[in-house]
């Protein structure tokens, strides 16, 4: 028996004898006789070994070569590079290739790269050996031979513009039309090199969900320009993740430009009513309280700022922490607000408390959308005519919006429309959990809104006397009680 025969029999493969001998003899020929018949029968062998994946999910770093099926989504350029210790300069393209397990970038060498940029499409389905390794956004393949097989079928939508709900980890080159919810502002920071990067970040909604978009260096003044509520595009983005969540990426190559279209985002927001500690989620609903924003010193010495409102829905209401940019954003009374991403924690005498912080994003809506997180259905939710103002969400304006109020404190909808006769003269005690003009009183059962020019503070326990039209009074006395909180 042939020492070819003797390795081919120790492999365990579909290919034909026959054609392992050719495969052999000719690498015998391409090494100009540094390599004898069993050396060369042991590097097709090694060849043939190649690790054969069920698909892109099933790659890791650390596999020696493996072999699998993709389509070409997307082709990038071709770069030149030195190599060190030779006169020719090397070239690279990056490739995207998905299937129907997922999606993973594969770098194509000199030769093939240049083939690559020449002869390659997107929507090609290739056959491709390489090696895995840990690359900049993910596992990447380093391809070792590329080959297009025209039979094969892989059953992956090739997309020109892509929804929040098609991104995924390694995806470049995206196009993403979306609305602006959030914008921040333009941070700096030190590189290891010793320049000064620059970076400023985005929140855009489509129809499927939402996105932070993340730009960088001379994009990242994108984020002052642009306004809240713009259509746009995002072009030549590509996909990271961070804290587990993914995010779209600009840089130099990309681009986010105004459009005009009406695009529809609808938040997946959960009922205030249901929070719990410890959860992290997205809220909606009306502003019934909206302190000034109060600066603080930091351990570190720099210093913060942070600004708190209260926000209502049909099923109760919560006070939200508005940290550091947070705190700047143009929320008023009787707005409706959608924010993401805030962090439930303990608060002001054991309520729960609403944490918005750097992830998240406070977005000003004209009207709560159909099917949001609590509002009834087919109902436009708890946005008040203009008119109205803080009644509609606090115990003023229609007796509709007072029962509400009324309901999410405990009491019931008929206490509240008791008091509302134009004109009343009426006494109320309450805690302020809103000072300011106009006061917002609580006594546990109702909320009550009051115009007076008392100095009270939160958390004051006072008593008001006055006359009541449409749910607000108008104080006459105003007694802070003995001992209550200044």
């Amino acid at each position: 028996m042939g020492v070819i025969r003797e390795v081919y029999d120790d492999l365990d493969t579909d290919v034909e004898f026959e054609k392992f001998e050719a495969a052999v003899n000719d690498k015998v020929e391409q090494m100009g006789g540094l390599a004898d018949e069993e050396t060369a029968a042991m590097l097709i062998a090694h060849e043939l070994r190649d690790e054969e994946v069920n698909g892109i999910a099933d790659i890791e770093p650390g596999m020696e070569d493996v072999k699998f099926l993709a389509k070409v989504v997307s082709i990038g350029e071709v770069r030149t590079f030195e190599r060190d210790g030779e006169d020719e300069d090397g070239r690279v393209v990056n490739i995207e290739v998905a299937d129907e397990t997922g999606r993973i970038r594969v770098s194509l060498w000199d030769e093939m790269a240049a083939g690559a940029k020449e002869n390659l499409e997107v929507g090609t389905v290739l056959r491709i050996g390489g090696r895995p390794k840990d690359g900049y956004n993910g596992v990447e393949v380093s391809a070792s031979k590329v080959e297009e097989d025209l039979d094969a079928e892989v059953d992956v939508q090739v997309l020109d513009t892509y929804r929040v709900e098609d991104l995924a980890l390694g995806l470049s080159d995206v196009n993403l039309e979306g609305k602006i919810l959030d914008t921040g502002t333009v941070r700096t920071f030190d590189r290891d090199d010793g320049t000064e990067g620059r970076v400023s970040n985005l929140s855009v909604g489509d129809p499927t969900g939402r996105v932070r978009v993340t730009l960088w260096d001379e994009r990242a003044d994108l984020a002052e320009e642009l306004e809240t509520g713009q259509s746009v595009e995002v072009v030549d983005g590509y996909v990271r993740e961070r804290d587990g969540s993914l995010e779209l990426h600009v840089g130099s190559r990309g681009a986010v430009e105004v459009i005009d279209e009406d695009i529809e985002y609808v938040p997946e927001t959960t009922d205030i009513g249901t929070l719990e500690l410890g959860q992290t989620v997205d809220i909606a609903g009306g502003v019934i309280e909206a302190d000034g924003k109060r600066t603080f010193d930091r351990d570190d010495g720099s210093e913060g700022q942070v600004r708190n409102i209260r926000v209502k829905d049909d099923t109760g209401d919560i006070r939200v922490a508005l940290w550091g940019e947070k705190a700047d954003a143009d929320v008023d009374l009787a707005d409706y607000v959608v924010i993401t991403d805030v962090e439930i924690k303990d608060g002001w005498q054991e309520d729960l408390e609403a944490s918005a912080g750097w992830r998240s994003s406070v977005t000003v809506m004209d009207e709560a959308p159909e099917g949001a997180a609590g509002t009834d259905a087919g109902d436009s939710g708890p946005t008040p005519p203009s008119d109205q103002g803080l009644g509609a969400f606090s115990g003023g304006g229609s007796s509709e919006s007072s029962g509400d109020a009324s309901a999410a404190n405990g009491g019931s909808s008929s206490d509240a429309t008791a008091t509302e006769s134009a004109g009343e003269s009426v006494e109320f005690t309450g805690t302020v959990v809103q000072a300011g003009t106009p006061v917002i009183l609580d006594d546990g059962t109702q909320t009550k809104t009051v115009d007076t020019d008392a100095d009270l503070g939160l958390g004051d326990e006072v008593t008001v006397s006055g006359t009541e039209t449409d749910g607000r009074i108008s104080a006459e006395t105003v007694e802070v009680h003995t001992g209550a909180q200044r």
